[in-house]
């Protein structure tokens, strides 16, 4: 273990002793997996109960005002509301993050993804990166934080993944119906009967590659279905800022080097 690695696990035993709502770091166990799944589930509260109860707080205020909007599709909140890049920028979240990219990060985007009881709509399959595809120069560091506002299982449509399907080439796309589906299309041919649920307390999240297939059915519970993806990359990666999607989108720098020089916000 390098002396800053021991520096860091010194000071999560201490913060652990000091107080018991302070996050669960991962393992490195936890790590591990992450890289050879795509995913980690942690049981464990990522905020300060204080904090994370804040962070609802904020969302019920987004979601009485979001107008026509349905409630999946509060994205990037964090634009118009600096409140949030509080939370984003939290160095409990960055620690997690730090542990699977690397100490050089940057915030890439969020979502408050809701989904109504009884009418929440699926998420079909798919993997981020397809959808962000030319964004960045690769994928191999991005990294969502999926933290549950709600609780979340799979009878009010949790996520779901397939395990290791980050290192696999994907096929092709096909559309399904918009209305039914928080997108317009769904990866064919996904091997459904490995899918991994993730099944989340309030304050305890999952982690994901952006190459990970996975989605979620539809919400026909009577309980509602809120998590806050937080998405991070590595400024190892290169933005491509000739890309049509890139224009108008803006990033933060969260921690460590701008290596290549991303046009992020300090």
């Amino acid at each position: 273990m390098t002396p800053r690695a021991l520096t860091r696990a010194y000071d999560r035993k201490h913060k652990a002793s000091m107080a018991t709502d302070l996050p669960i770091q991962l393992t490195q166990t936890a790590v591990d997996r992450y890289h050879d799944q795509g995913y980690h589930v942690q049981h464990g509260p990522l905020l300060p109960e204080p904090r994370f109860e804040r962070l609802g707080e904020i969302f019920e205020e987004h979601l009485a005002s979001r107008g026509d909007r349905r409630a999946d599709e509060l994205d990037v909140p964090h634009f118009h509301d600096e409140r949030l890049l509080d939370f984003l920028l939290d160095a409990c979240v960055l620690d997690v993050v730090e542990d699977v990219i690397g100490p050089d990060i940057g915030l890439w985007s969020s979502h408050f993804i809701s989904k109504e009881p009884g009418i929440g709509r699926a998420s079909p399959w798919h993997t981020d990166a397809d959808y962000w595809n030319g964004r960045f120069d690769r994928f191999t560091g991005i990294v969502t934080v999926w933290l549950a506002i709600d609780k979340v299982d799979q009878g009010n449509g949790c996520m779901r993944v397939i395990p290791g399907s980050h290192r696999d080439v994907h096929g092709e796309y096909a559309p399904v119906d918009r209305t039914a589906n928080t997108f317009g299309t769904e990866l064919s041919e996904v091997a459904e009967s490995m899918a991994v649920y993730f099944e989340l307390e309030p304050n305890q999240y999952s982690l994901h590659d952006s190459r990970l297939i996975h989605g979620a059915l539809a919400n026909t519970s009577d309980r509602r279905r809120t998590g806050y993806t937080m998405r991070y990359f590595s400024q190892h990666m290169r933005l491509n800022r000739d890309h049509p999607g890139n224009q108008q989108h803006k990033m933060w720098h969260g921690r460590g080097r701008n290596v290549v020089g991303n046009p992020v916000v300090n």
